[in-house]
């Protein structure tokens, strides 16, 4: 296949497009900037896209948008937004525009989709959840409509935790968590839904080749578990002890009330219901042989 691809440089990216290269598919990068050689072309996410510059593409996998960690100033919530729903806009109504005969679309999206809902189990058909995250999604997977619109299967990859030594939430925990100073976090009864970075690009590879998948997707492992159970299964996989506890006083005055409350603090219980369905075999289903894993290829 001939893919456009966006958003490389994050967790995903980087981990994605050694995949792809590997299965011998050409590669052509969107990177803000200036292009450096025929396989990028240089784009503004806030800025219309010329068509031209992405015909014959056979599919698209567009990843882009802010990190979303940080205080959550007004200013930092707008390029949240912005980067997610303008630029996702801008590459769709090119593709509709465009002389590209439709492929598909593999369009970011988050769990962040159904807010905070405790101990409910979640599937791609429940409901949309409330707050600031909640809304960025919906808008975010609705700007995908004009390439839908136009014949375009397009899949919005609705992700949990990713698991990655190089980069991302795992990363961030490893140094305190091996100096003995990991613990749960607040209550430690929200669930975190996760998956190993593994099994996002597997399962990433088998939606660009399953037809019959479209529509949001859940990437999470088949196991979520609450926040005191993974650092109890990190402690462990790191042996050390887990005794500290953060208190969600702490998190709400380190990243401000409303981003404590939506990621760290948050619960959400989801399944990956239409990957299951559609064959997919996860490669760590399970925390503890995910996380021995991903420590092994550390070491």
């Amino acid at each position: 296949m001939k893919i456009l691809a966006s958003g490389m440089s994050g967790t995903i990216g980087l981990a994605l497009l050694p995949a792809l290269a590997s299965e011998r598919h050409t590669i052509v990068r969107l990177k803000t900037g200036v292009a450096r050689s025929q396989n990028e072309i240089a784009w503004d996410p806030g800025k219309p896209l010329n068509p031209e510059l992405i015909g014959g593409f056979d599919a698209v996998i567009h990843l882009a948008g802010e990190n979303i960690f940080g205080r959550w100033s007004q200013a930092k919530k707008t390029r949240i937004r912005d980067s997610r729903v303008k630029g996702t806009q801008h590459v769709c109504e090119a593709l509709a525009h465009g002389e590209n005969k439709p492929g598909v679309l593999i369009a970011g999206s988050a769990i962040g989709y159904y807010g905070n809902r405790g101990d409910e189990t979640l599937t791609e058909e429940s409901a949309l959840g409330k707050g600031f995250l909640a809304e960025t999604c919906r808008e975010w997977e609705a700007a995908t409509q004009p390439a839908e619109q136009a014949g375009w299967r397009v899949i919005h990859l609705r992700t949990g935790v990713v698991l990655s030594t190089r980069e991302g939430a795992l990363k961030k925990m490893l140094l305190p968590f091996r100096l003995g100073l990991g613990g749960k976090i607040g209550s430690g009864r929200q669930w975190l839904s996760w998956i190993s970075i593994a099994d996002t690009v597997a399962a990433i590879l088998h939606c660009l080749k399953t037809e019959s998948l479209r529509g949001p997707v859940n990437m999470v492992a088949p196991n979520p578990v609450t926040n005191a159970e993974f650092s109890r299964t990190l402690g462990k996989a790191l042996h050390r002890p887990t005794f500290a506890t953060v208190p969600a006083f702490a998190t709400k005055f380190l990243f401000g009330p409303e981003m404590a409350e939506e990621t760290v603090l948050t619960s959400q219980r989801v399944l990956p219901k239409r990957l299951l369905e559609s064959g997919f075999q996860f490669q760590q289903p399970d925390l503890s042989g995910a996380l021995k894993k991903l420590l092994q290829k550390q070491q």
